[in-house]
């Protein structure tokens, strides 16, 4: 029986109507191809299965000793913390880290287009982002052991936290301390290529009101674009409300923070007047003694890469859902 033809180049460029030349800049600079065209080609790698020259190549070399991490919002303290995480871990290991920024959808999409077929990592780590199914279908049929972080997907490793469980133990802890007007301030839904923790906070808040019965009025929800300007002002229009909070519970520290700024500008003791709750126990909560949600963010890095590198050594290991526990720490804020 003779051997099956492998696919090649040429297969695709006919399955897809696609030039040769706009082929290779889809596996190799895939942010320079509109996304239309680049789906075209991909439909038709992935059903030719066809093996890229430098994919084979470096399947044969073996490892590469390079794990990747996908992140958005590069500058954005959670995001730095879970960082230090995997460099830490990595750092006494043989594997360089590779970082790759997330600006757009198009963005991530040209990313996760293009790893599977370049070769060049051992593993990838995709923090705070949404992976969709023919994505995560072609990293694991290329062979890319993956870890999400703050996502799951069935098939993919994951390390998840309860962000609806955080947000009932905020609301609970205020309601605790005698507040009833509590006040929540985050940021409005985001661009389709992020995943939105800030709104399963607000649920989980919303849903301990609700149980301990108490009507929050509507203008008590802030939603704004994440900017700390935004955070700021959200604050000021809920304590110049004829009836103001007497608690204000923040979808992330950083917010918080902004929170805490506009209260000495306005003379507001904090806890007496106004108390305020964070999310994510970032390095400068505790330097302001900002009571928050902690969520372990270097501990969740640094068990990615634990994780990761395991199935490198193990192929064959199931898929690991790991959920990190929250816990609340109580400093001077409230």
């Amino acid at each position: 029986m003779p051997r099956k033809k492998k696919p090649t180049i040429y297969d695709v460029a006919e399955k897809s109507g696609i030039s040769i030349s706009t082929i290779s800049r889809v596996l190799n600079t895939p942010e320079k191809v509109n996304s239309e065209t680049r789906a075209l080609v991909l439909d038709a790698i992935d059903k030719l299965g066809f093996v890229p020259k430098a994919e084979a190549r470096a399947r044969a070399l073996s490892n590469t000793n390079r794990i990747g991490v996908i992140t958005p919002f590069f500058t954005a303290p959670s995001f730095v913390q879970r960082l230090r995480g995997v460099a830490s871990a990595l750092a006494v290991s043989n594997y360089e880290l590779v970082i790759f920024t997330v600006e757009s959808s198009d963005h991530i999409q040209g990313y996760l287009s293009s790893i599977p077929f370049t070769g060049n990592l051992d593993g990838l780590i995709v923090m705070s982002l949404p992976i969709q199914k023919k994505d995560a279908q072609r990293l694991i049929e290329h062979g890319i052991d993956t870890v999400l972080i703050e996502y799951s997907h069935p098939e993919l490793n994951s390390i998840e936290i309860d962000n609806f469980q955080g947000g009932q133990m905020a609301a609970q802890y205020l309601l605790d301390k005698g507040h009833k007007r509590i006040a929540f301030i985050g940021d409005e839904e985001p661009h389709d290529f992020e995943i939105h923790p800030a709104g399963m906070r607000l649920k989980g808040f919303q849903a301990a009101m609700k149980k301990a019965r108490i009507q929050s009025p509507n203008e008590y929800i802030r939603l704004f674009a994440n900017t700390k300007e935004h955070a700021m002002q959200a604050t000021r229009e809920l304590l110049s409300l004829p009836t103001p909070p007497t608690a204000i519970f923040a979808a992330a520290d950083i917010q918080a923070i902004s929170a805490l700024k506009v209260t000495r500008e306005l003379g507001i003791k904090v806890p007496e007047q106004l108390a305020v709750i964070g999310f994510d126990d970032i390095d400068s909560a505790e330097y302001l003694d900002l009571t928050t949600v902690r969520q372990h963010l270097d501990e969740s890095g640094k068990l990615a890469v634990e994780i990761l590198l395991t199935h490198i050594a193990d192929p064959s290991r199931p898929p690991q859902h790991v959920n990190l526990p929250l816990n609340i720490i109580e400093r001077q804020t409230t």
